[in-house]
């Protein structure tokens, strides 16, 4: 049988998985994964990842006697354990994040970014094989263009949610960008109090414009749509370089067998109506500005940060307590 999952593959987007539980990730025979400090929040408590979660305790505990100190280690090593584990399931990439109280210190950014391929290095996987995160502000963009140009480090701008951010990462020469769909539509019903579908989605809409402008001007930034609601959402994006969703929506296109036509591609976004090119390369005032002008984004960025930085130290606050217990 034929799914909506297999399906979509055949459009040519690649799958990813959006999830820290690599238990489930096998099932849906994802190229790539992602991962962030809420879905890590979200597995460790599960008595499987226990062995996880002891391996990075003890290894915070080698590294320092302040309890502070250890925590962070452990963070660390617990995240690179994750990725480690994801990458003997799927055969591409995963991504792993920095921690979002960096997201406006670029040197800091920076060396924490260097210190997981370091430890990810240190356990027998290369650089090549990992993208790390980073929020879409300023400084993280251009944390991720020195990373990319002078170490060969492949980015994934997170936290993308307006169209100045994702010219300027295409400036900035990142791997991946990666648009959050879900959390777009989530701010427009609430603004607005309406219902939104399919291509009048604004997250899709807002998606499309990305990607159309990337294949336009000639941008080699892979475009990967995340944070869907609904497989409404992914199929209206169906073609798209690629798709990351969480295995509730993975297991929803597998037990379907509806058509999912492809809806977007490079040769068409290319021919589409053009969309002037812009630059911030060098001006961060004019990209701070731009981004201000779309309050949307500017919103959920922030909104994002703070709670990917909330779940970053709940989850310091468990490790902690489980260091002390050890």
């Amino acid at each position: 049988m034929t799914t909506s999952l297999d399906l979509l593959k055949q459009t040519g987007t690649v799958v990813v998985s959006d999830s820290g539980d690599f238990e489930s990730i096998g099932v849906y025979k994802p190229q790539d994964a992602t991962t962030n400090p809420s879905l890590i929040l979200a597995a460790v408590n599960k008595p499987a990842y226990a062995p996880l979660v002891d391996i990075a305790v003890k290894y915070g505990k080698s590294k320092s006697s302040n309890i502070d100190e250890q925590a962070n280690f452990a963070l660390d090593r617990l995240l690179v354990e994750f990725g480690k584990e994801i990458l003997a399931i799927i055969p591409g990439r995963v991504s792993t994040e920095v921690d979002a109280r960096l997201s406006f210190d670029k040197e800091g950014s920076k060396a924490k970014a260097k210190e997981l391929i370091a430890l990810y290095e240190s356990v027998g996987i290369k650089k090549e094989r990992v993208l790390i995160k980073v929020a879409s502000t300023w400084e993280g963009i251009q944390a991720a263009r020195e990373l990319e140009r002078d170490e060969g480090i492949h980015c994934n701008l997170t936290l993308l949610f307006g169209f100045a951010q994702a010219v300027a990462c295409a400036e900035a020469g990142v791997t991946l960008v990666s648009p959050f769909v879900g959390r777009i539509l989530d701010w427009y019903k609430k603004s607005t109090g309406k219902t939104y579908e399919g291509d009048e989605d604004p997250g899709v809409q807002s998606v499309k414009r990305i990607y159309n402008y990337f294949k336009q001007h000639g941008y080699k930034t892979i475009v990967m749509g995340a944070s869907f609601r609904n497989t409404g959402e992914i199929k209206a994006l169906a073609g798209i370089d690629f798709l990351t969703i969480s295995p509730s929506l993975l297991e929803e296109l597998k037990k379907s067998t509806e058509p999912v036509p492809k809806r977007l591609d490079a040769l068409a976004a290319a021919k589409a109506e053009p969309i002037p090119k812009v630059s911030f390369i060098g001006n961060e005032a004019e990209f701070r500005w731009a981004l201000l002008q779309e309050q949307m984004a500017f919103d959920k960025l922030h909104e994002g940060i703070k709670k990917f930085a909330e779940d970053g130290v709940t989850l310091r606050k468990v490790l902690k307590e489980k260091i002390s217990a050890a």
